[in-house]
Order: C-alpha cells, then sequence, then structure tokens
C-alpha cells in the first residue's frame, strides 16, 4: 500500500509552491550540469564521454525513483521499439545539446535552446495533427525573429556553427518531447525514464571504447557532479510535475539564463552579447504565449467535457 502510494503516475495533491520550487531547482541543477559539459571540455574531455558519464548518473537515480515508487514490475514493457526510438532521438537530443555549450557561449546556447516549444508547437501540428491557430502560429514566428535577434546573421557575434547545432538540438529536444506525449498513452513516467537512461548505456558503452580517455581526479569529479546534476534534475523535474501543472511550473525553466550567465561569467569569464537580451525576452515571451494558450484549450475542452457529462 505504501509503494502505490509512491507511484510516480498516480495523481498527487497540488502543492503549487513546492512544484515552482522544485523547478527553480530543476533550472539550476540543470544550468550546473551544461556548465560542467564546458568545463570537462577544456578539460579534454569528448562529449560522447560526458553522455556517457551523465547517463550514468541518470540511470541511478531512475532506478531510485522507480524502487521508492512502482517497483521492479512497473518496467515491464511491451513497447521496446517505442523505447529504442525514444533513447536514440534522446541521446542524440543531448549530445548536440552538451556539442552547443561548447560551441557557444553557455548564456547565447541556452538561450536558443528556449525554442523547444516552438519547435514542439510545430511538430504536434505536423505529426499529432494538433490544432494551431493565430495565437501559437504567432508565437512561432515571433520565436524565430528572437533567434534571428541573437544570431545576427553576418555581423559576426554568435559563431553560426555553434547556432545552427544548437537549434537542431533544439528541435531534436522537441521530437523527444512528442515520442514521450505517444509513450505516455500505455507507459509510466517512472517507466520511460528509466528504460531511457538504461538503455542508453549500450551504444554510449561501445562509443566509449573509441573515445574513452583517462583522466585526472579532477576532470572525474567534475564528471561526477555533472552526472549527480543531471540526475537529480531528472528527479525534481518530475516531482514537479506531479505537484503542480506544466502552465504553471514551465514559466521557471527560464531562470536557467540567469544561472547560464553567471555560470559563464564566473568559470569562462564571458559576457553576454548585447543581442541576448534583445532576443532572448522575445524568445521566452513567445514560449510562455504557446505554454498559456495550450493551458487555456486545455481547460476549455475539459470544462466543454465536464458540461456534456452533466447533461
Amino acid at each position: 500500500m505504501a509503494s502505490r502510494s509512491l507511484d510516480t503516475d498516480r495523481p498527487a495533491a497540488q502543492h503549487p509552491l513546492g512544484g515552482i520550487l522544485l523547478r527553480l531547482v530543476t533550472a539550476l541543477l540543470l544550468a550546473i550540469m551544461f556548465a560542467l559539459v564546458k568545463l570537462a571540455a577544456t578539460r579534454g574531455v569528448h562529449v560522447v564521454e560526458s553522455l556517457f558519464y551523465r547517463q550514468i548518473g541518470s540511470a541511478v537515480c531512475a532506478a531510485g525513483l522507480v524502487l521508492a515508487g512502482p517497483g521492479l514490475n512497473s518496467l515491464r514493457t511491451r513497447r521496446i521499439g517505442a523505447h529504442v526510438g525514444r533513447m536514440a532521438l534522446g541521446v542524440t537530443a543531448m549530445g548536440l545539446n552538451f556539442l552547443a555549450m561548447v560551441m557557444l557561449p553557455l548564456a547565447e546556447a541556452t538561450a536558443i535552446g528556449f525554442t523547444v516549444p516552438i519547435f514542439a508547437t510545430i511538430l504536434a501540428a505536423v505529426t499529432l495533427g494538433e490544432p494551431t491557430g493565430r495565437w501559437r502560429w504567432g508565437a512561432v514566428a515571433a520565436g524565430f525573429l528572437g533567434v534571428l535577434l541573437i544570431v545576427q546573421p553576418g555581423a559576426g557575434g554568435v559563431p553560426l556553427a555553434g547556432a545552427a547545432v544548437a537549434l537542431v538540438a533544439a528541435l531534436m529536444t522537441a521530437s523527444v518531447t512528442i515520442v514521450i506525449r505517444r509513450l505516455g498513452a500505455t507507459e509510466r513516467a517512472s517507466t520511460t525514464v528509466f528504460w531511457f537512461a538504461a538503455s542508453s548505456l549500450v551504444p554510449l558503452g561501445l562509443l566509449m571504447l573509441h573515445f574513452g580517455r583517462a583522466h585526472d581526479p579532477t576532470t572525474f569529479a567534475i564528471l561526477g557532479v555533472m552526472a549527480l546534476a543531471g540526475g537529480l534534475a531528472q528527479l525534481t523535474l518530475t516531482a514537479s510535475l506531479r505537484l503542480a501543472p506544466v502552465a504553471l511550473v514551465m514559466p521557471m525553466d527560464y531562470t536557467s539564463l540567469l544561472w547560464a550567465t553567471l555560470l559563464g561569467a564566473w568559470l569562462f569569464a564571458e559576457s553576454p552579447s548585447v543581442s541576448i537580451w534583445l532576443g532572448a525576452p522575445v524568445i521566452i515571451a513567445s514560449g510562455l504565449v504557446i505554454v498559456w494558450r495550450e493551458h487555456h484549450l486545455a481547460r476549455r475542452v475539459a470544462l466543454e467535457a465536464r458540461a456534456e457529462t452533466s447533461t
């Protein structure tokens, strides 16, 4: 009975303030993880190595989540192919995100990463047939305008190659959200998280045969903290969504830009360009419009369904 109460897929009592605080912690943990990926790269660590150690940390935390919640029986699945596809997309997206952090200043890479909801809106309309009205299409257009304000093609401010990698990373991350949405129809959240972390260690382990290197204790310590931050972020992210609605907690993600700016200045002497203060608010505003619109439509559908059942 106690284990059932910890089932991550059961509706939990809503605690909006707790959900917001956990999402703020998630933003900080992810900013630390990305900063340490960049720091490790300056010490000769390949992106594949960072991915491998990050996924070890995620697998350990996911296993703890499963054992504390629904138990090992919850890991049974008939959708192995879907989980493998989610893993391939997820590892690719994470690898591109890591590479973007290495190629760009942390603040710029983080701001471009905020385009994930924009790409998710486009993909949901194309692949899931979700209705997308003028509000969300307008937000999509504004979001890409914000990217142009940051990158300023031809001005020589932000490296175009790094910006391209960051945009493709955002597109791949948005693709992952679509796959997870489909998996969520039959799979527990804890099941999806665990199989992603565990299965990714197979291809990453094989790649480590070529890319893996011996490092000094300080570098391994950086990788260890990076893995721990990433794993804990997975748990706090999941917990925040149990305690409060997505529309309430998701805007907290944008605080990661503050942390990225501070960590970039502290660790790499990075100074954000003027363009980021022009483009980032536009991207953030477009993301907030998309979240608000989805929440508004979901609430309207729920009210209509309730009205139908009461008549």
